[in-house]
């Protein structure tokens, strides 16, 4: 693990690199979760190094003072960029949440950037009613809510969901919270023509939280935009099918990166 200093905090990250030449991939991680959820992404380190980083609040992360909602994606797209500048990262990898913070870098910061891969996540990310108040008021819910079949997941192995639970509480209620209110605040449906890197719209088929439809209006307005399906795979399709993944990464970045 390493960390960069910025913005009064510190930001830790980790590099997969087996001398590979491709241009090198950051991976963002969504709701509640690590850079821990794309072990299975570091194999792509023979061809393009891997960098994943914890969210400010997340894993090995020092956290950040910001109200939920475009405050916390901006910091967040902040840890993102800082770590960006250190390892010379130029493709985002984001989950979820962290599709919505790759979304954030693409079009509000002057970092260059030659790819996006937008991984089970949508152009604005509505969360249900009931979710909100169990993160409120009972996160055992909360979590088990999410952990049950066809949400996070489609049809894992139950060391899988294990780690998966336990992550989330290591999280924490109150910065779980924070990331899914920053969700249900985030809506770019009407600026995704400005988006002026080749990119990657890439959705679990059985996704629910964010489906195949959020991926397709990726594929219909992003001007460069290219949509693939992981077949038996839910939401967290690179933990479910991690080969599958990173096959459609790497022949996307090599055909438009």
């Amino acid at each position: 693990m390493e960390t960069v200093s910025h913005d009064g905090r510190e930001t830790a990250y980790e590099v997969f690199d087996h001398d590979a030449t491709g241009p090198t991939v950051l991976c963002v991680h969504g709701s509640g979760g690590t850079r821990d959820v794309w072990r299975g992404q570091t194999r792509l380190a023979d061809d393009h190094p891997v960098v994943t980083v914890d969210l400010s609040g997340h894993g090995d992360s020092e956290d950040v003072d910001a109200d939920a909602g475009p405050e916390t994606l901006g910091a967040y797209a902040d840890d993102v960029v800082a770590v960006a500048e250190q390892t010379d990262a130029d493709v985002l990898v984001g989950n979820s949440m962290g599709g919505a913070v790759a979304l954030r870098v693409a079009l509000a910061r002057e970092y260059p950037l030659s790819g996006l891969v937008l991984a089970g996540t949508g152009p604005r990310l509505p969360v249900m009613d009931d979710l909100l108040v169990w993160l409120a008021e009972d996160f055992d819910r909360a979590v088990e809510f999410l952990h049950e079949p066809g949400r996070l997941f489609h049809d894992p192995d139950e060391r899988s969901v294990a780690a998966s639970r336990e992550t989330m509480r290591a999280t924490g209620r109150a910065v779980t919270e924070r990331d899914f209110r920053s969700c249900h605040t985030f809506d770019v449906r009407d600026r995704l023509g400005e988006i002026a890197v080749a990119t990657l719209a890439l959705v679990g088929e059985h996704d629910k939280l964010t489906p195949p439809a959020y991926h397709e209006t990726f594929h219909e307005r992003i001007p460069d935009c290219e949509l693939g399906v992981v077949e038996d795979a839910g939401h967290l399709a690179m933990l479910e099918r991690p080969t599958a993944v990173n096959e459609a990464v790497r022949s996307f970045l090599d055909r438009a990166v």
